[in-house]
């Protein structure tokens, strides 16, 4: 695999329970009816990642038929531990035969493939990179994480907080993307 042309697997997490939502962001559609997990696969895919994960737990039987066939899913037990159980989970699934994970949450629909390939292509030597999206300075996803990182990063993951505290202290490349879309995730419908 060359750095050139890194392996990258998409990750989408959607394994919460959605409380501020209403019910698990998971099972949520667009308007027109397009379930928002099929969306961050669609985008992930478009963005040149050559997997796609999606790491459920809350409603996850019901949320597995939402998931197109050509992504994978892997389930998360421990889910009601918070964001961190997601990520361990989610991230471990990804980064095997993978150079790096390129992760969203489920609940940015408008998330578009612009915005991943923008952080793809600035993050640098692949296995080893982190880069984040940020919006007008406030970080956002997608969020790349190479493979080099997870070890370490799950390894200090707990509770319901994701992957920021470890992207800072390391250095992540911030990538801005505001003029390509508002970065916000939903959390009410």
């Amino acid at each position: 695999m060359s750095e050139s042309a890194p392996a990258l697997c998409g990750l989408v997490l959607a394994a919460g329970a959605g409380t501020r939502f209403g019910g698990p962001k998971a099972l949520a559609r667009t308007p027109d009816g397009t379930p928002w997990v099929a969306r961050a696969v669609q985008t992930l895919t478009d963005a040149g990642c050559r997997r796609v994960v999606v790491a459920l737990g809350a409603a996850a039987t019901e949320a597995r038929v939402l998931v197109p066939a050509a992504a994978e899913v892997v389930e998360v037990p421990d889910w009601a531990e918070g964001l961190s159980a997601t990520l361990r989970a989610g991230l471990r699934a990804a980064v095997a035969g993978a150079d790096a994970a390129v992760v969203v949450p489920v609940d940015t629909p408008e998330l578009p493939a612009s915005a991943v390939r923008r952080v793809v292509a600035a993050a640098g030597p692949a296995r080893r990179a982190l880069a984040q999206a940020v919006y007008g300075g406030e970080p956002g996803h997608p969020v790349f994480i190479g493979a080099d990182h997870v070890d370490a990063l799950v390894d200090g993951l707990s509770g319901d907080r994701g992957a920021r505290r470890f992207l800072v202290a390391h250095g992540a490349v911030e990538v801005e993307c505001e003029d390509l879309w508002s970065g916000a995730d939903v959390d009410t419908r």
